[in-house]
């Protein structure tokens, strides 16, 4: 077992719970995305123990950083909100320079790379400007919200590994996200049962698909995560603080989250090796 996959995920369960902040960003900060795509996709293969000894943990610490801090994120984000959206905004543009060395941009990009980049970032900054769903949050299950669920999880997980796309932001526009927030509250078991199987299913299935795709179109990839995170940005900014001890503290927080993820970005993370 990988124990210390535990804080690993951690730090991705406590982003999952912020609409706008990507896991997958995160498992690229701390040098597992490959990893993660490869255990996900063969988990039902034969090799199945040695890669639910680096899910298991995994799994553990994002569900401990769920259930023990959904009320604290909701508190942050009620509370203050720009400033703790200002952290993961440092920490999205932090791994920028991370990317960029794995990628490799001045020998392998071309024209068409940085056009995808651009179309991706404001396609994805736009959605910014959908307005959510806004619906009651389920507190019990039927037939039909049950399916509704499940198909939620099943989109939310999928945007889950794409650096850039947030899963809640997903379940957010779908008018799920209060209703998976408030079943983690208040421990609402047959909820995060539906939502829950919805989400692996959609791990096993987005997995594969990404993992091909990264190893048959390296620098297309890297240059689609690149325009999905720089687009991102867009979605979590907060605007500019109305005060100027709000401003000092966005300053710090933002400061903060790009010193984190500097520190936690690894240049030795193998890169994958293909053409594009």
């Amino acid at each position: 077992m990988q124990w210390r996959n535990i804080y690993r995920g951690f730090i991705m369960g406590i982003t999952d719970l912020i609409p706008g902040v990507s896991g997958g960003t995160i498992a690229f900060i701390l040098g597992i995305y490959d990893q993660l795509l490869a255990a996900i996709s063969g988990i039902l293969s034969r090799d199945w123990k040695k890669h639910l000894g680096f899910l298991l943990p995994l799994g553990l610490g994002i569900g401990i950083a769920m259930l023990s801090l959904s009320k604290v994120i909701e508190y942050l984000l009620e509370n203050h909100h720009q400033p703790t959206q200002f952290f993961f905004v440092g920490l999205i543009i932090g791994v920028l320079p991370f990317l960029s060395r794995q990628a490799d941009i001045k020998k392998n990009f071309k024209a068409g790379h940085f056009i995808l980049i651009v179309l991706l970032g404001l396609l994805l900054a736009s959605t910014a400007f959908i307005k959510p769903a806004d619906t009651t949050p389920i507190t019990e299950l039927n037939g039909a919200n049950a399916i509704g669920l499940f198909l939620a999880g099943w989109a939310g997980s999928m945007a889950m590994l794409l650096p850039g796309i947030s899963g809640s932001f997903i379940l957010l526009l779908l008018g799920v996200y209060s209703t998976a927030i408030g079943a983690l509250s208040n421990l609402n078991i047959p909820i995060i049962a539906v939502i829950g199987a919805g989400v692996i299913v959609g791990l096993l299935v987005s997995s594969k698909a990404i993992s091909y795709l990264l190893t048959h179109y390296t620098h297309i990839m890297y240059a689609a995560i690149i325009g999905l995170i720089l687009g991102s940005v867009v979605i979590i900014f907060p605007g500019i603080p109305s005060d100027t001890l709000s401003i000092a503290i966005s300053i710090m927080t933002f400061l903060a989250g790009l010193v984190v993820a500097v520190l936690f970005s690894s240049p030795r993370k193998r890169k994958t090796s293909s053409t594009s």
